[in-house]
């Protein structure tokens, strides 16, 4: 636990404590004893924000300067995109009250500085004054009325020239420079500028590209049901659109150096895995690859992913699933959702729960089994094989699974794959009405907005779920750079 900055007694110096992100919700406040910041009434700045707890930190003087601390907050207090548990305002600092969530700027209020006397001159040496006269006679201004030697003209004559010389050239390096700086600064003002519009500009584009993915799911959908032939000439005028759209992303990534030849293979890999997924990397946030990197660890410390891959390359799951999910148009890499589920157990029964037993490799619950056409068997209240049950057909169940996570892509997860995975765990009637609380724009819709509002509400069975999914497809584009000796399951897609 980390140890709080004890209070002192002391005079105290003015804090000054501004919120608010738009000029017209800007609000100042100056304090000079412990306060707290909070989303409550009574906190005395208070911030109503869903990233902000009741009482989110607390602010104390202690130690000789101004702290703040955290109360424990559900999302954080971030400095610089890290996570901190306390701060020192030392005199200035700028906090996020959760890694989405809103600034706070404090600034400690410094007394006027009073100047100090100078120090008591040393005594001159005793050549000094004489030192100075002969300064005066050669390279002083001319007194009215003073006369000087022919000797001494000629040597003020020549300083002045030197000065004039020398004025003339610093002048022109010192313009030069000034020329040469204000360009620097104007180009990389201009450049800074033309990066944040090119930014904002890929952003858009690529929650266009969700919504037309939420537009393609739902319209494939009802040519499915309506057999229509109009219908399909529209889908794939969208899919055209759509890889026009995805080509003009991939430049504005390639320009942003987004992928960074600097960045570390893991890093790089765990952004195409996002993207893959229905993420924007232009929008992740700070802390998300150090969470993904030790759900990473934690596979590594267990035999499981290992053995899960074997298990489904030599049953001939991979390849199955993999057509499956791409018959659907989703991503290959759920494959690893199997894994999360049942490490490819056909024969696999879950816990009793209120809705029943899950079985089989996706681990269907009753309910879901009969509504995506799979037929219960007589067992199904006993956590044991059932040769009558469909849910042990593991192609069945697999065509079952794909239709129901396409289902829930063009629901309001909007396309996003960790929304999706955290639906398929925790159940869409939980999640859903939760993802409808948040803006309707894409945007505002994937899984760190989802838990920026609701940390308390979600399971941690969920949260483990949805990371461990990420990571073990993090792990399969690379295997061997994560200690494993076999090569990507789902390889041979990139190949074709």
């Amino acid at each position: 636990m980390t140890e709080r900055p004890a209070p002192e007694s002391g005079p105290i110096p003015l804090l000054r404590v501004v919120v608010g992100d738009s000029p017209a919700e800007r609000r100042g406040f100056v304090f000079q004893q412990p306060f707290r910041i909070g989303r409550a009434q009574d906190c005395e700045v208070s911030i109503q924000s869903g990233f902000v707890s009741r009482v989110h930190a607390g602010v104390t003087f202690a130690n000789g300067q101004w702290w703040v601390v955290d109360s424990g907050s559900v999302n954080g207090l971030f400095v610089d995109n890290q996570r901190v548990a306390q701060a020192p305002v030392a005199p200035l600092l700028i906090l996020r009250l959760g890694v989405e969530g809103p600034f706070v700027w404090l600034r400690v209020e410094e007394p006027a500085a009073v100047p100090a006397a100078p120090p008591p001159s040393a005594a001159e040496p005793p050549d000094t004054g004489r030192t100075k006269a002969m300064v005066e006679k050669y390279f002083g201004d001319p007194v009215e009325g003073e006369s000087v030697g022919e000797h001494t003209m000629l040597l003020r004559h020549a300083y002045r020239q030197v000065q004039k010389r020398q004025k003339r050239r610093y002048g022109k390096i010192i313009a030069a420079l000034g020329v040469l700086i204000l360009g620097i600064a104007g180009f990389a003002a201009y450049q800074f500028q033309q990066t944040r519009q090119q930014r904002a500009v890929a952003l858009d584009l690529f929650y266009a590209m969700k919504s037309l993915d939420v537009d393609i799911a739902a319209l494939e959908k009802l040519v499915l049901d309506s057999s229509g032939g109009q219908g399909a000439e529209q889908i794939q005028k969208y899919r055209a659109r759509r890889q026009d759209m995805e080509r003009s992303y991939d430049r504005f990534v390639s320009s942003l150096d987004v992928y960074d030849p600097k960045m570390r293979e893991p890093e790089r890999l765990l952004l195409r895995v996002a993207r893959v997924f229905g993420e924007c990397e232009l929008a992740m946030p700070p802390d998300f690859a150090a969470e993904v990197e030790s759900y990473i660890k934690r596979w590594q410390s267990s035999g499981r992913f290992a053995r899960a891959v074997r298990t489904a390359a030599e049953k001939g799951y991979t390849r199955k699933i993999a057509e499956a999910l791409l018959a659907q148009g989703l991503p290959p890499q759920f494959f690893y959702l199997a894994m999360q589920e049942s490490d490819f157990d056909a024969f696999s029964s879950g816990p009793p729960t209120y809705k029943g037993i899950a079985k089989g490799m996706w681990q269907f619950i009753p309910e879901t089994a009969v509504k995506y056409g799979l037929k219960i068997g007589p067992l199904a209240d006993l956590r044991r094989p059932d040769p009558g049950d469909d849910r042990h057909d593991w192609e069945k169940e697999t065509r079952a699974a794909t239709r129901y996570l396409k289902d829930l892509y063009s629901s309001d997860a909007q396309a996003s794959g960790l929304l999706v995975m955290a639906s398929y765990n925790w159940g869409e009637h939980r999640v859903i009405p939760l993802i409808q609380s948040l803006a309707a724009h894409p945007r505002e819709r994937n899984y760190w907005k989802l838990l920026g509002a609701y940390r308390d509400k979600i399971p941690k069975e969920t949260y483990d779920y949805v990371f461990y999914i990420v990571a073990a497809a993090v792990i399969g584009e690379n295997p061997r750079l994560f200690g494993f000796d076999f090569d990507n399951p789902l390889g041979y897609l990139e190949q074709n």
